[in-house]
């Protein structure tokens, strides 16, 4: 029987995350390199992939990290990038499907703010599933069906405390603005994809279980980042815990979900809000 630790390593495997320029996908990143893949850290430019790199590897310079582009949004492009890792000999086994667009809310005069519901631009809802949505549903399709054709692999997709609940939309509102219309909100489509990416992950954990395949979910709570304090205070009041979430708390949970730790575990969603959800 393995030792627990040794189930937790990665050693000789390959990730994949997508949107790894970002905040959290650093993070990712980082836990799964911890744990001893290499990765593949991709954004949707090489420059900013490659920033990311340069960025890790100040702090772990011993980091297996390859930097590749990838738009998410697009067949071409994530079969281009399948292929040129392929052609590096470079097989992918986890997938982690982290690109996403998070709007930040803000206020700003109008008749009707943009972020409310009535008022919401279509261009803007088919971006931002594009990305957060349709994107995972593309790399689970190259990539994943890859995995599958070998017999195993993981995929794993980030989604978010909002995908489990509603937001909470008085956390938004701004107390000098008085037209409840000009109020700004979280849009609705954060929610709906966040919704939809743990939909995917359980179609996909039935699909590909007989070719060896996991898929699972995490949903993470909000992160502190220096927001604006009176947001932040708001938020907590919500969160049996008190706080925020620390910017590298998830790292352990990544690595559960990708390794043999979770072996006997798909189509699950790991909520990990500081309680937020359960009250």
């Amino acid at each position: 029987m393995a030792s627990p630790s040794s189930r937790y390593d990665l050693t000789g495997r390959t990730a994949l995350v997508t949107g790894a320029g970002g905040l959290l996908g650093r993070q990712h990143v980082t836990a799964l390199s911890e744990a001893g893949a290499r990765v593949v850290v991709t954004d949707v430019g090489l420059a900013q992939a490659e920033a990311a790199v340069a960025a890790l590897k100040q702090n772990a310079p011993s980091a297996d990290l390859i930097a590749l582009a990838i738009d998410v949004t697009t067949l071409d492009s994530v079969r281009a990038a399948h292929e040129q890792l392929s052609g590096r000999g470079v097989s992918v086994d986890i997938l982690v499907n982290n690109a996403a667009i998070d709007p930040k809310v803000t206020s700003a005069p109008g008749v009707m703010h943009s972020s409310r519901f009535e008022a919401f631009p279509v261009p803007q809802w088919q971006t931002e599933i594009a990305v957060g949505l349709t994107g995972a549903m593309l790399c689970a399709q190259v990539f994943g069906g890859a995995m599958a054709s070998r017999g195993r692999g993981v995929i794993l997709n980030i989604a978010s405390d909002l995908g489990v609940i509603a937001p909470d939309q008085r956390l938004y509102r701004q107390p000098q603005v008085t037209r409840v219309e000009e109020q700004p909100v979280k849009p609705v489509t954060y929610s709906v994809i966040k919704h939809g990416l743990i939909g995917l992950t359980k179609y996909l954990a039935t699909y590909w279980a007989d070719h060896g395949v996991r898929v699972n979910a995490i949903s993470p709570g909000g992160v502190f980042n220096n927001q604006d304090p009176a947001f932040v205070e708001r938020l907590t009041r919500l969160i049996p815990m008190g706080r925020m979430a620390d910017v590298d708390e998830y790292r352990a949970a990544i690595q559960f979900l990708c390794s043999d730790a979770s072996s006997y575990m798909t189509g699950q969603n790991l909520v990990m809000d500081g309680g937020r959800s359960v009250w």
